[in-house]
């Protein structure tokens, strides 16, 4: 489809001014029918009813007992609601939407049809005017032209998502002048914004307010009833929730996803939380996604266990507030 670059992997502080990543890793869920918001507004966290008005949303899928299947970004295409995640986290969702689902006049399925790439960094709105005629924004995050759907994902890095069929998208990137990486990449970007990324071990582990959604506007405490609704009400407002989602980094060491992280006590090292994602770069140095007592803080001394890098918290680019709004 396109020349990518996946030896060459740079940090955080070396990305390009404008560059493309090829999404294997992300999937959707569709959803469609006459009763589509009603059903999907019963099993999420986020108010679907204002999609219409939004045009882009953050949210998640919970069990009853409010334990995340799935956190995703919720857009409409061809009437359509697309539920994008990563693929790691589709197969449990999807089964139990569809356990529902058959008392609803709604469909459920895995999107086979489509492809998905970014194009990122500070220079990405200049090349994205270059390919199409309307670019979103963060007013406007939702745009199509004819059958290409374009998401704005606003971060410190813009973000630009384009959704089409897969020989669409190699006519696009055919006309790249700029890098283009694998997946990987796109890693670095949802554990440097604070995006939660479930992995298949980590399915149904976290309630939502362990994942920072509440922080990202992925939860809704004014809709009504949804699935797991109250477990998520009980840590917001009784303020139960002691864990949440950091970014770490280190230098010259080896993570992967379902290892623990330690902080020291004393002279011992205890368990403090687990690897949600990592990204490497070229250069070794390492980003990590963690769930962590949310206590933690830059004094903490942290590693990986049976390693002795030492982590460092990267700042999130938003608060972490127990307020409701």
């Amino acid at each position: 489809m396109m020349n990518i670059m996946n030896h060459n992997l740079p940090s955080y502080n070396e990305l390009p001014e404008v560059f493309a990543i090829n999404l294997d890793s992300v999937g959707v869920i569709t959803l469609s029918g006459e009763e589509q918001i009603k059903y999907l507004q019963g099993q999420v966290t986020c108010d679907v009813d204002s999609l219409a008005q939004e045009k882009l949303l953050i949210g998640a899928h919970c069990n009853a007992k409010g334990k995340v299947f799935s956190a995703f970004r919720l857009l409409e295409r061809q009437g359509k609601f697309l539920l994008l995640q990563p693929i790691s986290s589709i197969e449990q969702s999807l089964a139990e939407l569809k356990k529902f689902g058959v008392f609803a006049k709604v469909e459920i399925t895995r999107d086979t049809e489509y492809a998905y790439l970014a194009i990122a960094g500070q220079q990405a709105s200049v090349k994205m005017a270059e390919l199409f005629q309307q670019v979103p924004d963060k007013i406007t995050p939702v745009v199509h032209e004819k059958n290409t759907t374009l998401v704005y994902i606003a971060g410190d890095i813009s973000r630009y998502l384009i959704i089409d069929k897969i020989d669409k998208l190699a006519e696009i990137s055919a006309t790249f002048d700029f890098p283009t990486y694998d997946d990987a990449l796109w890693n670095l970007l949802e554990i440097s914004a604070g995006f939660p990324m479930l992995s298949q071990q980590y399915v149904a582990e976290y309630v939502p307010q362990m994942l920072n959604l509440q922080a990202i506007n992925g939860i809704s405490f004014t809709k009504g009833c949804y699935l797991g609704q109250e477990t998520v009400a009980r840590m917001q407002y009784l303020g139960k929730n002691k864990r949440a989602l950091f970014t770490l980094t280190g230098k010259d060491m080896v993570a992967n996803v379902g290892d623990i992280i330690e902080k020291k006590l004393g002279e011992n090292w205890r368990k403090a939380g687990d690897v949600l994602a990592v990204y490497q770069a070229s250069n070794l140095q390492t980003y990590i996604q963690g769930v962590l007592a949310n206590d933690v803080d830059n004094s903490t001394e942290l590693r990986i266990k049976t390693q002795n890098s030492t982590l460092t918290i990267i700042p999130l680019p938003y608060k972490l507030s127990t307020d409701i709004e």
